[in-house]
């Protein structure tokens, strides 16, 4: 990773690389994710009620592995060979192992993500996430979990090809979202890799 690509926060790092693929690289992902992935709308609970998930979704990782939020157990899908093609780019270009990603769909700008952190337990104590964008930019928000009042929420631009690694310190001082945007009529495809922690796992999962 290039060092003039990282941005600092206080706490925990961010690294962007807005050109990790190329135009045509990130157009060939995108049309075989689009329309060769089994994409699902499902649902999670939320302050106590069930709720719709406002983007479709599909899970992959390595056999066995389960990872669960909000409610919701998502099972272990084979990898998609071109998913697996990106893993291993990533792995090799971040130095980090990973072996699930979750995959969203935002079929618009009516589709969005809300406020959360990737702090599951299941995650590890210092979770690093890949996150790759496809298909028409969408603004990602960032907030400190303890802010001072009338404190800004940070905003980065994530294009086509992008690739987003949340390091050290981010899911535990920080949350992120991904919300609507009423100017958008196009798809975006997000795969965010991670590493499911098991048993023997615990000590060296970066």
């Amino acid at each position: 990773m290039n060092a003039d690509n990282t941005l600092c926060l206080n706490p925990g790092t961010l690294w962007l690389d807005d050109t990790f693929l190329s135009q045509p690289e990130a157009n060939d992902y995108f049309e075989v994710l689009l329309n060769e992935i089994d994409w699902q709308q499902g649902s999670i609970i939320l302050f106590g009620k069930t709720r719709v998930i406002p983007r479709l979704q599909a899970f992959m990782a390595d056999p066995g592995l389960r990872y669960s939020y909000s409610g919701k157990t998502l099972s272990t899908n084979t990898w998609h060979p071109k998913v697996q093609e990106l893993a291993n780019r990533i792995e090799q270009y971040t130095g980090t192992r990973f072996n699930a990603v979750l995959l969203n769909l935002y079929r618009d700008g009516n589709d969005s993500m809300g406020w959360h952190s990737d702090d599951e337990p299941e995650l590890g104590d210092d979770p690093h996430i890949a996150s790759l964008s496809l298909g028409t930019a969408r603004t990602f928000m960032l907030r400190r979990k303890k802010r001072s009042k009338g404190e800004r929420s940070l905003q980065l631009d994530l294009n086509h090809g992008a690739l987003l690694y949340m390091g050290s310190g981010v899911q535990q001082h920080w949350q992120h979202s991904l919300p609507k945007a009423s100017h958008c009529p196009r798809a975006r495809i997000n795969l965010t890799f991670r590493q499911i922690i098991t048993g023997s796992d615990k000590s060296d999962y970066n």
